[in-house]
């Protein structure tokens, strides 16, 4: 991998964040026995809030009806709701791969519907996506894998060595860093993307169905993953369709059904 010497020009964390992301990240291979504490009620600003927002699609389909929803930081969200109910569409919203037909997107502060080329790539930095279907690069190992978002954002060898081997460990993947994605099994790929997605360290981490196409056994250890992240501060939204999950994981819920949100009782 090429060697790029620059430095990334945002920090995506605040400080103090950084320094307790890196402290769990060398202890995670002893924590991963653990278990994990609920995550405390976040009294913190908020890190997105929708208001009113609506996107239709070209053909008159309507994915988003009105929707409403202010996330703080450190909150760990599910959202549910049946297949085409718009849950995808949400998540692509809050990182700019769809635009909102009407209404606000604010994310970190922003309105992520007004900006473009630069300004948007700068805040894509700091939201971390995992996607059902891993899109890992297949000519390349795990740790390459995972490194080369470090790589393309600027960071020197020597700090893409020092995140990248806590990543691995974080997600049990260490033992398999010079594996191909075409070598692990479908939660081993999972946990790639989960790896792919934190290294940098992102305050938002949002995950598409990561259980979508994983077993039981898989699906709890991913979702134990993500409540790690969300246990140094990371604000976690979760789709899925997974109702057992949602009910084990004892986190806030909504749902969308027919385009439409509504916030669900625990």
């Amino acid at each position: 991998m090429t060697s790029v010497v620059s430095r990334p020009n945002a920090t995506p964390l605040s400080e103090e964040l950084q320094q307790r992301l890196n402290q769990r990240l060398h202890t995670a291979a002893a924590a991963a026995q653990a278990t994990d504490p609920k995550p405390p009620q976040s009294t913190a600003a908020p890190i997105i809030t929708l208001q009113n927002t609506c996107k239709t699609y070209p053909n008159g389909s309507q994915a988003l009806v009105n929707i409403n929803l202010q996330i703080r930081r450190g909150d760990f969200l599910f959202v549910t709701g049946p297949s085409g109910s718009g849950k995808s569409t949400l998540l692509k919203l809050l990182y700019g791969q769809e635009r909102a037909t009407s209404g606000q997107v604010i994310v970190h502060d922003q309105d992520i519907t007004k900006l473009r080329g630069n300004r948007l790539a700068k805040l894509r930095r700091r939201v971390g996506v995992v996607f059902q279907d891993y899109k890992l690069i297949p000519r390349r190992t795990v740790a390459e894998n995972v490194a080369f978002v470090l790589w393309a954002q600027g960071f020197s060898r020597k700090e893409i060595h020092r995140r990248l081997w806590p990543t691995l460990k974080m997600v049990g993947l260490q033992g398999k860093a010079r594996c191909f994605p075409d070598e692990l099994s479908g939660g081993e790929q999972q946990r790639v993307s989960i790896a792919r997605a934190v290294v940098s360290t992102p305050p938002l981490l949002l995950a598409d169905e990561p259980t979508g196409n994983l077993d039981v056994d898989n699906s709890v250890q991913v979702i134990k993953i993500l409540k790690k992240l969300n246990g140094i501060g990371i604000t976690v939204i979760v789709t899925t369709h997974d109702e057992h999950l949602v009910r084990m994981s004892n986190h806030p819920v909504v749902q969308i059904r027919n385009g439409y949100l509504r916030h669900m009782q625990r």
